[in-house]
């Protein structure tokens, strides 16, 4: 595509960021708060059960991250077994790879700016994540960009493992809700798709928390109050 609108893309991406960033209060994404936790504790469970199901050995996977903010999600993944040198990720704002640097071990590869520039050799990695990433992409032509150069990393059999919201936040403009036919339309070459509706739409989950964090669970248990989507979107053989 060309590059103009790419690096414009990416610098309103940066500006939209650190706007939230002012606005938002401090510890909204603070693993203290109890709707946090349990939204992660419900992605990771359903990370684990994929791994599961695909008998893949997690020392033996490449996977790359775009995205991957302060390191939380490849941390994760450490844990999980993976090595640290089979892993990267890819960020954009410079504060948030700097923390990824002194919290990840110094074998992982860090990569900052557009992920999609990044030197990654075709057909090399296990596993490409993305969480919340596309969602923060207004551009289709942009968002199509990096889609594609994340279906070219992927080995045969490799999968995009996808984690992001499917609706508007009418609050919140500086994001747009990626629905699974939007998905689909991002990777025309996928095999099989995987798909699970997660995670209690956050400001539902933020109001029944502060009341008693028990409530996630209850209302969790309706699927048309979740508001995400994890897939895995897999590679041919």
């Amino acid at each position: 595509m060309p590059h103009d609108p790419l690096r414009q893309e990416l610098q309103q991406v940066v500006q939209r960021y650190a706007h939230r960033t002012h606005t938002l209060p401090a510890d909204r994404y603070s693993l203290l708060r109890p709707e946090v936790w349990q939204m992660l504790h419900e992605r990771q469970r359903a990370i684990c059960q994929g791994l599961a199901a695909r008998q893949w050995e997690p020392a033996s996977l490449h996977l790359t991250e775009v995205g991957c903010g302060a390191g939380g999600n490849l941390l994760d993944f450490l844990r999980l077994g993976c090595r640290p040198e089979h892993l990267t990720g890819c960020e954009l704002l410079p504060e948030r790879l700097a923390q990824a640097r002194e919290l990840l071990p110094p074998a992982v590869r860090l990569e900052a700016g557009d992920a999609s520039a990044v030197a990654i050799p075709p057909g090399s990695q296990d596993i490409v994540l993305q969480a919340t990433v596309f969602s923060s992409l207004l551009d289709d032509a942009v968002q199509q960009h990096l889609a594609n150069a994340m279906w070219r990393w992927l080995k045969p059999g490799g999968a995009v493992l996808w984690y992001d919201f499917t609706v508007n936040n009418p609050r919140n403009p500086d994001v747009r809700g990626v629905p699974l036919a939007r998905v689909h339309q991002l990777f025309p070459q996928a095999v099989t798709w995987d798909a699970h509706r997660l995670t209690l739409a956050p400001p539902l989950a933020r109001r029944l928390c502060a009341l008693h964090p028990s409530l996630y669970t209850v209302f969790n248990a309706v699927p048309w109050l979740r508001t995400h989507r994890l897939i895995w979107i897999q590679k041919a053989d």
